[in-house]
């Protein structure tokens, strides 16, 4: 994009290049679905998730050997209806796209049960920015606009390949917050922090040995990024965890926990900490966590690999 000669000179005409027709396509038919009741809404999802599992051959492989690491009590039949649940949970996933950028807040109100706002305040007012921990669930993307109902937090993401979808998620979620941070931009990051401002953001994927330390999830060594841990010790901001979860007969359940204490101190006791608690989160919900990434690619020492 940026070494076109066309993006130099008529950015917006490049977005608008054919071979990019069928992404404006995609965002215009889930702009219309918006428009479609929760319930109605969400069934297109979970359906949608369905042709995704029959599509999608090697993410639902993963997902499987996934699930068969750590869920070992469970035998092939549950595994597998897990796996479609995961599938129809990341087509819900897909519509909440759609309500986090579009729907106002009269739509959504009502669908939002929070746990732990009480526990923002004393972490603001240490004065040193707060980091709000999360994990890749189903439902991160309206997670972050619900947090923004409550607390001036931008997210850290990782900027897309494709011109358009990266410019059709930054302003739709910009329309909500402040910035949206480029996960390379530390820089801007630390000044939001400094300024005893939120950032928010996941790094619970294996991003490779790279700043990472193996530490266990769901008991198996898994490569996790210490970036939670420096950005704390850089800055002294305090480290909360908070999830979204959908409810099981509809809405979502926001919760935020008290700010770790004696946060951070040995990168390998952090790492594991942090593990612990995407992983009750994810027992909570199995359906909802991130298990089409390949969450133990990276193996220490001379294990076998498992993809």
């Amino acid at each position: 994009y940026n070494r076109s000669p066309m993006s130099r000179t008529n950015p917006q005409g490049y977005l608008l290049h054919p071979k990019y027709w069928p992404v404006w396509l995609g965002f215009g038919v889930l702009r219309l679905l918006s428009f479609l009741p929760y319930p109605a809404l969400m069934a297109s999802g979970r359906a949608l998730g369905r042709l995704a599992r029959r599509l999608a051959g090697r993410r639902a492989d993963i997902a499987r050997i996934n699930l068969e690491l750590c869920f070992p009590e469970l035998d092939a039949t549950a595994i597998d209806k897990l796996v479609t649940r995961h599938f129809e949970s990341v087509g819900m996933g897909v519509m909440e796209f759609a309500m986090a950028w579009w729907w106002p807040n009269r739509r959504l109100e009502h669908l939002l049960e929070i746990e732990g706002k009480e526990n923002m305040k004393p972490a603001f007012e240490a004065g040193k920015g707060v980091i709000f921990f999360s994990a890749h669930m189903s439902s991160i993307e309206i997670s972050g606009r619900f947090l923004s109902w409550y607390a001036n937090a931008m997210p850290m993401y990782r900027p897309n390949e494709n011109p358009v979808i990266e410019r059709v998620m930054v302003s739709n979620r910009e329309n909500h917050i402040e910035k949206a941070i480029p996960r390379e931009d530390v820089r801007l990051m630390l000044k939001t922090l400094r300024a005893n401002k939120g950032v928010w953001f996941a790094p619970d994927q294996n991003y490779g040995h790279k700043h990472s330390v193996f530490a266990d999830f769901f008991g198996i060594p898994a490569a996790t990024n210490t970036s939670a841990s420096r950005f704390c010790e850089m800055t002294g901001a305090r480290l909360v965890p908070f999830v979204v979860l959908r409810k099981p007969g509809g809405g979502y359940r926001m919760i935020v926990e008290p700010a770790l204490e004696d946060f951070p101190s040995d990168p390998q006791d952090d790492a594991t900490r942090l593990n612990a608690i995407v992983e009750r989160w994810s027992r909570e919900a199995p359906e909802q966590y991130n298990w089409m990434h390949r969450r133990f690619k990276d193996r220490p020492g001379d294990e076998p690999r498992f993809y």
